[in-house]
């Protein structure tokens, strides 16, 4: 079986197979694209860690010092105590052949060997927008990032930042605020925090997510790391909104990968005269979706969300439907599958006449309902 495929829905994870993956994960050198161009040409992580450096060599980007660091992996590397360092800290080890690996991290070019994991990742992660930008934001881009963050994790996305300063901590904090997932996806091991004020916050996404690194656990923050994660929050994702970036932003590293991974990016506007609204303008200018509300996002992203399974309630035809109050989800229930009279509505609804009408502008305007004439209304 090749290590990308998923297993056999019954088969457990190999003990040697989790060693050997991560052992390879851990050679000095062997960066994502790498590890893909040898697991293409040998097949597995152990068939790679025997190889001759000979053969090692016909792999193009491996000279002599990476051929010998793969051949003295085994003696050079206590592949053991990492593995029991994780157990004792309770970080599980998550490789491609294991079931929680994110199956959109398959998709692109250059996936992480292994995921180091505090927390717990979902099924229902499938479905997450990333929000990320400036860290040092305007009071206006840290508001618009939590606003942003809540609503859709109300409509239940999950969202994945990288737990920097600024906008990142309040996608994280807007999500955690409205009991929805999120997951932090580090530029350092998941033992060495960066921020360290963002201890607590770390904290706190770990019991309503996850935070998640490639990087061995305690790897401390490098500069080359974070462009490299950028590529891993992207790519859990459905698609990327940027709030608030300069022009050499990282934030905008991370929406060139979603572009090239195929994900959708949005940016959110700012002030022309705002430094950190430079780079969401270009993005606009290139063809990024401008976001104005969460509604904007959910409905770029239509039967992605739509089509999500839901234990809260009937299925949703349209996804601005998620994020309806209570009223506006009692008069769109009233409304049948067929053209329906405004007393209709009220009747069924059992809510004023006025309440009613407005509602049925907000809904309108939404575009879920549309007006046949002055007393019809009908779903779109």
């Amino acid at each position: 079986m090749d290590l990308l495929d998923d297993p056999p829905p019954d088969e457990p994870q190999a003990e040697d197979d989790v060693a050997d993956v991560l052992l390879l994960s851990l050679v000095s050198g062997i960066g994502p694209r790498l590890r893909q161009a040898l697991l293409e040409r040998f097949g597995t992580a152990r068939a790679v860690l025997a190889a001759p450096a000979s053969l090692l060599r016909t792999v193009p980007g491996i000279g002599m010092k990476l051929a010998g660091a793969l051949t003295q992996a085994r003696q050079q590397i206590d592949v053991a105590a990492e593995i029991a360092l994780c157990r004792e800290r309770q970080i599980a080890i998550v490789s491609p052949r294991d079931p929680a690996y994110p199956r959109s991290l398959r998709e692109i070019v250059d996936p992480p060997g292994v995921l180091f994991v505090r927390g717990a990742l979902a099924p229902r992660d499938a479905l997450a927008v990333a929000i990320v930008g400036a860290r040092h934001a305007t009071r206006y881009g840290l508001a618009q990032a939590e606003r942003l963050a809540a609503s859709l994790s109300r409509a239940g996305l999950t969202i994945v930042s990288g737990l920097a300063r600024g906008i990142d901590g309040a996608a994280h904090r807007g999500a955690l605020s409205a009991g929805g997932r999120t997951i932090a996806v580090l530029g350092s091991g998941v033992l060495n925090i960066y921020p360290p004020e963002h201890q607590e916050l770390a904290q706190q996404v770990m019991a309503q997510g996850a935070v998640v690194s490639e990087a061995p656990v305690r790897a401390a923050p490098m500069s080359g790391m974070f462009p490299q994660r950028n590529r891993l929050i992207s790519g859990m994702t459905l698609g990327v909104i940027v709030v608030e970036a300069a022009r050499q932003s990282g934030a905008l590293i991370t929406a060139r990968h979603a572009t090239e991974q195929g994900r959708e990016v949005f940016a959110v506007p700012g002030r022309v005269d705002s430094r950190m609204s430079h780079g969401c303008h270009q993005l606009l200018r290139d063809g990024a979706k401008l976001v104005e509300s969460p509604e904007d996002v959910l409905e770029e992203l239509g039967p992605l969300v739509a089509a999500a399974p839901r234990d809260d309630g009937p299925p949703v035809r349209h996804p601005a439907e998620l994020l309806l109050n209570e009223v506006e989800q009692a008069v769109l229930a009233a409304i049948g599958d067929e053209t329906t009279s405004v007393d209709q509505v009220v009747a069924a609804s059992g809510l004023p006449t006025q309440q009613v009408l407005a509602t049925l502008s907000v809904l309108e305007i939404r575009r879920i309902v549309r007006r046949i004439s002055g007393s019809l209304v009908a779903r779109i």
